[in-house]
């Protein structure tokens, strides 16, 4: 009983490093059934699947009625289109081209295409480290491209245009306050995967209706519940306790188990290129999460719906009973508040610099 304390403490942790885990491998695994299935149809599996695995957990928090506003629903609807069916279609096009360990350092890029998008368009300041950890990062990607061959720059462009499409859906994904990201995940996985999977039983025919055939199907249902699905829950469930840094930071910890999958379970070569990649990536990673952002700001009236807690220092309102370290999820309404502290480009933090 004295242990229970510490692994309690510990569990935030480990449920965002399995969430890191089921993300990562969710790479090489593609890799695999793209033998048998096409992009087009795969993205549309991995999407159904990821809206069946948050299926249960998608009506706590709210309902799902799509009476949220017309600003959430262009969000969500920008997000959908880019982050549900372009970002899985240009990553599994990627797969096709290049090893799965290549493909999965590639995409440390989309946390450069968020950085970049959310400079560019989203009213994010971008600080020294910041600049240092995305020529960290795109360094190690271009490190995975050397020497240059057609197939090798395709695969590259491809994942690029992947990590460009999750980074605005990423960008556009953290404005949406009418919507949990179960929710959010609910609609992206039926609305995308449906289309995708729509258009890939057109262009790409027909999976074998056999039992191999229904295994495949199967086998890519249940990536998308675990790499998809489930990782987000468990990943959302580790922040909301230990913080977005924090969790980000564990995070991205994601390719790199990709990586090592590859060399393991499909028995990729251990390149020297991938390893020095990798350690660049890395290292940009920790500088971008270190990265310190504080100074005097201003918060004006606002009412929103999202996730909160009352010991965050801008949630001050009051419910009789509920402890304030208590997270919970209902329409609620800001008054002006002006105050400095270490802050990040959430909900509450959209302002010039």
């Amino acid at each position: 009983m004295p242990d229970r304390p510490t692994l309690t403490a510990r569990a935030p942790t480990v449920w965002c490093l399995v969430a890191a885990l089921l993300f990562g491998a969710s790479t090489p695994v593609a890799k695999v059934l793209l033998e048998g299935l096409g992009p087009f149809t795969l993205a549309g599996l991995l999407y159904l699947g990821a809206a069946l695995a948050v299926l249960p957990v998608a009506f706590s928090g709210g309902s799902l009625s799509l009476a949220r506003g017309r600003r959430n629903l262009l969000l969500l609807g920008g997000a959908v289109f880019f982050g549900g069916m372009l970002g899985p279609v240009l990553l599994l096009f990627s797969l096709q081209r290049a090893s799965a360990a290549s493909v999965s350092l590639w995409l440390n890029l989309e946390t450069v295409g968020t950085a970049l998008l959310a400079w560019l368009f989203f009213k994010e300041d971008m600080g020294a480290r910041t600049w240092l950890a995305v020529a960290l990062v795109l360094a190690g990607g271009v490190a995975l491209a050397l020497p240059p061959q057609p197939s090798t720059l395709l695969a590259v462009a491809l994942i690029s245009g992947a990590a460009l499409c999750w980074g605005l859906d990423n960008n556009l994904t953290s404005l949406i306050d009418g919507f949990t990201p179960a929710q959010s995940t609910l609609i992206k996985g039926l609305v995308a995967g449906t289309v995708n999977l729509s258009l890939g039983l057109f262009l790409e025919g027909v999976p074998g209706l056999d039992a191999a055939g229904a295994k495949l199907l199967c086998a890519a249902l249940v990536v998308g519940g675990l790499g998809y699905g489930a990782s987000l829950v468990l990943y959302v469930r580790g922040a909301q306790h230990l913080g977005a840094t924090r969790s980000q930071l564990i995070f991205a910890a994601a390719p790199f188990f990709g990586l090592a999958l590859s060399w393991l379970a499909l028995g990729e070569p251990v390149a020297f290129v991938q390893l020095l990649a990798g350690a660049l990536m890395a290292a940009g990673i920790v500088v971008m999460m270190s990265a310190p952002h504080s100074h005097h700001h201003v918060h004006g009236a606002m009412l929103h719906t999202h996730s909160h807690r009352h010991d965050d220092g801008h949630h001050g309102h009051v419910h009789e009973g509920l402890p304030r370290s208590h997270r919970h999820t209902h329409e609620h309404e800001h008054e002006p508040h002006e105050h400095s502290h270490p802050h990040r480009p959430d909900l509450h933090h959209r302002h010039e610099h």
